[in-house]
């Protein structure tokens, strides 16, 4: 039955279209470029096209919803739909902050909708026999996990690597461990291309029973590498999915030998290929979410388990911030509630740190990897651009821009209209983003007043 309508039709959302569209479920395009709507051909002639996200809402043909817009945008537009009891599958992440993905469960279990996330993986037929193995002991007992996802591209500048990449392998490696979050999350990283925007993070987890693993992604690699490898006592599996096919799944059996029940010694054996059904993820991940929808069954990847892996890519984010301090999953629910006041109007990153007591007024824009610091009062229509750090009570008065490389110390006040900027002789024509300036403001001074 066609009565689903995709959200986004661009870069991702033509192979979620092409999917739906050959399962004969696609109702509608949606997406705000015409380029992008006039770019189907004629295996879509039957499908009709919009640029109004309301328009699809409007539309009682259509019960379900896929979006696959900038994750910035996934709260918002998974919230309307499912006020607008439609069943709705968000591609990862389900949002980019805490309170809000919370809001996003409860409000699907409330209207008794679906609401599944495309983590791709777990319908990845090399990934789930290794859930098989893992789950029914063949490996024996589950001691550490790694995951390498490496690139020369696609660079992103709104979205830093651990972001744009992590979420499909955090998401794997808790099904690995039964759905338990980790104790404790460690991420460092680098940002190498654009300032506050790491390029390359190291992920590590300590979960109970010893179990350990490790996230390495960048897109700042000459070379590609997708590589999952599960350590257990008795046996060790390696997915590669840059392999063909028949050569993506290879399991090594009894690997070691016990002297004296002490003393290991490995067993360099050839490992074996598994034979795993040759099909495409994600055109069973969008059967999946059908079929969800029509026997009201959960889905593998429902929006509790999205939550747990937003949980987990919230304490990574936070341990990369403060240089690989250790994070505990498990707090960041009840951590997630604004301790800061943000006028309806005011957008805020969810990677900006804002401190308790602060407030943001109306019209203003707090960007990414912003940190504000407690008691701060940031009034109307003022930009935090992405890094900018502010102390302790500043207090920044209406229409102050405050630009990447700024450093504000406690008590400062930064008078209306001010304009602390990075670059001496700004020219359009010339890009200056690598020689931004740095500028420091001493505590207790008054600037533009």
């Amino acid at each position: 039955m066609k009565d689903l309508a995709l959200i986004g039709a661009g870069y991702w959302g033509k192979n979620l279209a092409r999917n739906f569209n050959a399962i004969g479920a696609l109702h509608t395009l949606c997406d705000a470029s015409d380029e992008i709507l006039s770019s189907y051909g004629p295996d879509y002639a039957q499908v009709k096209r919009c640029k109004s996200l309301d328009e699809v809402l409007a539309d009682r043909a259509i019960t379900k919803v896929a979006i696959a817009a900038p994750a910035h945008l996934h709260f918002q537009m998974a919230q309307a739909a499912l006020l607008a009891d439609k069943d709705v599958y968000v591609e990862k992440p389900l949002c980019l902050d805490l309170a809000q993905g919370q809001q996003l469960v409860e409000l699907a279990a409330n209207r008794n909708r679906i609401l599944m996330v495309g983590h791709l993986l777990h319908y990845h037929p090399c990934v789930m026999e290794i859930q098989r193995l893992v789950s029914s002991g063949e490996l024996g007992r589950l001691q550490y996990i790694t995951s390498n996802r490496l690139n020369l591209g696609k660079i992103r500048q709104e979205e830093n690597a651990l972001w744009s990449f992590a979420p499909h392998d955090i998401s794997v490696i808790l099904s690995l461990v039964g759905g338990r979050l980790p104790q404790e999350v460690r991420c460092v990283g680098g940002s190498y291309l654009t300032e506050g925007v790491a390029d390359t993070t190291l992920t590590t987890f300590k979960f109970e029973a010893g179990v350990r693993a490790h996230v390495y992604v960048t897109w700042l690699i000459p070379f590609k590498e997708q590589k999952l490898t599960v350590v257990g006592s008795q046996g060790m599996v390696v997915f590669d999915d840059t392999r063909p096919w028949a050569e993506k799944l290879l399991i090594h059996r009894n690997y070691l030998t016990w002297t004296d029940g002490r003393s290991p010694t490995p067993n360099k054996v050839t490992g074996e290929y598994l034979a795993v059904p040759e099909q495409e993820p994600l055109k069973q991940e969008c059967l999946h979410f059908i079929e969800c929808c029509q026997t009201r069954q959960k889905p593998r990847t429902d929006s509790a388990e999205g939550l747990r892996v937003l949980q987990v890519l919230k304490a990574a984010q936070e341990s990369l911030q403060h240089d690989g301090d250790a994070r505990q999953p498990q707090k960041m629910l009840n951590e997630s509630a604004s301790n800061f006041y943000a006028h309806p109007t005011a957008l805020i990153d969810p990677l900006a740190r804002i401190g308790k007591g602060s407030k943001v007024w109306h019209f203003s824009h707090v960007m990414a990897n912003a940190q504000i610091g407690d008691n701060c009062n940031l009034g109307q229509n003022v930009v935090i651009s992405p890094g900018v750090v502010l102390g302790r009570n500043v207090k920044v008065q209406n229409n102050v821009s405050i630009y990447t490389g700024t450093v504000v110390e406690d008590d400062v006040f930064l008078g209306p209209s001010c304009v602390l900027t990075n670059v001496s002789n700004p020219r359009s024509q010339v890009n200056r983003r690598n020689l931004y300036e740095k500028t420091t403001i001493g505590r207790g001074a008054t600037v533009g007043a």
